[in-house]
């Protein structure tokens, strides 16, 4: 099976680009972050014809996530145990939940994409909500890899945290000053990280690999970008993983994202998994 996540800042935009890259690639499951839409706006036509159905969930013109499947996509969910929501100038626990998390089993696999919150600034009550999302989602992985230890289980997306220093080639993000590298943000993505999954690429694809490159200031020909976009995956999942690959040149060309797919292989014991194609990005 091949996996992928792309935050591709609008599907109505880019859908070309996305269908022609899946098809490409031969990609069977593809997450998808920042559609930018709702169900019923979703470019569906083309996925279909390529051979995917689709799970969506999007409220309005921001945020939104989906998943792309050749095969088919059950236990549809659109948020996790006590996944905060967010309204700007209000507190409380009944705050109304961003369209930011689809889970759906595929095959045996259970596939999260997900957009984190981006914080916006140090010290704004965004960040806040960031953090709680974090912590949220790392007590629902822990249930989730405890509770169901031999399913394969990936939480998939744009984590807007650039964890290690050498995930960081953009100037003006920095320690102290901007979010993606705050001390706290690095944290809560570490906690994550002890709460039963793993980042299932970075092992097998070389350092200095960026993600995203914001649309200013020429940050992509200068290879000034974060490395933001991952797949964290149970034991069971990284078990399975054969390869992995970043795929830079999405970047590239006419209209492109500012974030670019990662992509792994799995072999989950089925006949041929040996034969899987290796992919360098």
């Amino acid at each position: 099976m091949r996996i992928a996540t792309w935050n591709v800042n609008s599907i109505r935009t880019r859908v070309g680009r996305v269908v022609d890259w899946m098809v490409r690639e031969d990609v069977d499951v593809l997450a998808m972050q920042e559609i930018k839409c709702k169900p019923e706006q979703f470019p569906h036509e083309a996925f279909e014809e390529a051979g995917y159905e689709l799970a969506i969930h999007g409220l309005n013109q921001w945020n939104g996530v989906a998943i792309a499947s050749r095969a088919p996509i059950t236990e549809v969910e659109t948020e996790f145990p006590a996944m905060p929501g967010f309204l700007k100038g209000h507190d409380g626990p009944d705050l109304p939940k961003e369209a930011r998390a689809i889970g759906a089993t595929v095959d045996g696999v259970r596939v999260w994409s997900l957009y984190v919150p981006n914080g916006r600034a140090l010290g704004d009550p965004h960040l806040h909500y960031k953090l709680d999302f974090y912590a949220a989602l790392a007590d629902y992985a822990r249930a989730e890899t405890t509770g169901h230890p031999e399913r394969p289980f990936a939480l998939m997306g744009d984590f807007n945290v650039a964890p290690l220093d050498i995930d960081n080639g953009d100037p003006t993000v920095v320690v102290g000053q901007t979010t993606h590298v705050s001390p706290e943000e690095r944290a809560a993505f570490f906690t994550l990280e002890n709460a039963g999954v793993t980042d299932v690429v970075r092992a097998r694809v070389p350092e200095g690999l960026y993600t995203y490159w914001d649309y200013k200031q020429l940050r992509f020909p200068r290879n000034e970008g974060l490395r933001i976009d991952f797949i964290l995956g149970s034991a069971a999942f990284a078990e399975a993983v054969t390869s992995a690959s970043i795929h830079r040149d999405e970047r590239k060309g006419d209209a492109p994202s500012d974030h670019v797919p990662v992509l792994v292989d799995l072999d989950l014991g089925g006949d041929g998994g040996d034969d899987l194609p290796m992919i360098f990005g």
